[in-house]
């Protein structure tokens, strides 16, 4: 295993295409890709939404054509000015964004008109967004408050496959009928989708914030078995505690379902996955965690799909043992630490009874969880502990989640799961009173 590296992800080689010299011309100065943007490096931004990049399923790719996407994002924290950023980091063509407004949404695909904003890029309206690129937009004027819903909406006039996107938005967006609807504050015969094609982080300024914590990690932080249009997920609930505490604090969600610490997406053996569970979390940590703006602080909440995957959804081969699970974590602690990042860390909840696949869990997977949580209660380089398993498991059974808290699948827990998991949160280490 590669245990020592923790770069960003290196999606495989852009197939060379064509795209408008007029719209290509522009995007030299935009793209962020190896190097920071001057507006990334500027200190006052902070995160306020993430969904981390990742690969669609074989049978989920999707196609638009002069059609106008509107993207909801549950924002964490408010500010007086917006920018948003876009991905096609795992997309092999380009992808043109004709027009870009953000805007709040009052309900359903609606908006405020006058909260309406057109997003430029370099000063332009347009932008072709390259294979394996992001972009940020330009800053705009908006006051936003947290907890705000905004409405980003993006026309994509050429034929676009869309190859990044993000899986599990447990948010409804839209697709509207054709042509350019982007100021529209109003849509009919909209149709609902359950992911967030291209959009990657909102960030906001213009407010005194105390930084962004990362929640970094598998399905559990992706908000898998919590209701969707309820802003559920564990980071919300975060962010809601957060606030109630009197703390401004973007709460960023880098979760992929899937995901593993040590290696990536099953390809190989899984055609019908493919690549959509991303790299390995030792992979994607530097863009999904460590380097989102103004990120003080961050959660490690994965392992769990190392221990499950083999037998299941993954070759046999791959099994892994409390010892590798120790270096992998290892080595994340470290590099946050580096950057003068505290991490607070997780134990592995119980996954007996597993309905998402089968073979998922043994007696021997449990007995290398219960090594691994064991080292992770005891391990001093961490910040801060979570011990999600004492947290979630049937005190009466302790390989299963409580009937109370699972949401069905014996693997992620429902609302009230996700909302203590929030409160088991050490304020402590983001300078808050502990809870009494």
């Amino acid at each position: 295993m590669n245990h020592g590296r923790s770069s960003r992800p290196r999606p495989a080689r852009a197939r060379r295409a064509a795209a408008p010299k007029r719209l290509l011309c522009i995007v030299g100065a935009l793209v962020i890709g190896a190097a920071p943007t001057l507006a990334a490096q500027t200190p006052s931004w902070v995160g306020a939404w993430a969904a981390a990049p990742q690969p669609p399923t074989p049978a989920g790719v999707t196609h638009y054509e002069n059609q106008t996407l509107r993207l909801v994002a549950h924002v964490t924290l408010g500010g007086r000015r917006v920018r948003v950023r876009f991905s096609n980091l795992y997309g092999d063509q380009p992808v043109i964004l004709g027009a870009v407004h953000v805007a709040l949404r009052t309900g359903e695909a609606d908006i405020a008109p006058s909260s309406d904003r057109a997003l430029t890029f370099g000063g332009r309206t347009s932008i072709a967004l390259p294979p394996h690129k992001s972009a940020i937009s330009d800053p705009v004027d908006l006051v936003v408050a947290p907890a705000a819903d905004l409405a980003v909406s993006v026309f994509l006039p050429a034929p676009t496959t869309i190859g990044s996107t993000h899986i599990l938005a447990k948010q409804t967006s839209y697709v509207s009928t054709a042509g350019d609807q982007t100021a529209a504050p109003k849509w009919t015969d909209a149709r609902r989708i359950r992911s967030w094609p291209l959009l990657a982080r909102i960030d906001v300024s213009g407010e005194r914030t105390s930084g962004a914590l990362a929640v970094f990690g598998d399905s559990l932080v992706d908000g898998d078995g919590s209701t969707t249009d309820h802003n559920a997920r564990w980071t919300d609930d975060l962010a809601t505690r957060f606030s109630a505490s009197g703390l401004q604090i973007g709460v960023l969600n880098g979760g992929l379902i899937g995901n593993r610490l040590l290696r990536g997406s099953p390809a190989a053996t899984r055609p019908d996955i493919g690549d959509a569970f991303g790299p390995s979390g030792l992979d994607r940590f530097g863009a999904d965690a460590l380097d989102l703006p103004g990120v003080r602080w961050i959660i490690l909440r994965i392992g769990t799909n190392d221990l499950a995957d083999p037998g299941a959804l993954s070759p046999a081969a791959e099994t892994v043992t409390a010892s590798d699970l120790r270096a992998g974590l290892r080595r994340l602690v470290d590099l946050a630490h580096r950057q003068r990042i505290k991490v607070v860390g997780t134990t592995i909840p119980p996954f007996e009874g597993a309905k998402i696949a089968p073979g998922m869990w043994s007696a021997e997977k449990e007995a290398v969880r219960q090594a691994a949580n064991a080292w992770i209660r005891t391990d001093r380089s961490l910040d801060g502990l979570i011990d999600l398993d004492a947290l979630l498991r049937d005190p009466d059974h302790p390989s299963r989640l409580a009937p109370g808290l699972d949401s069905g699948d014996h693997v992620h827990p429902n609302d009230e799961g996700y909302r203590r998991m929030a409160d088991a949160f050490p304020l402590s280490v983001v300078g808050g009173s502990p809870r009494p």
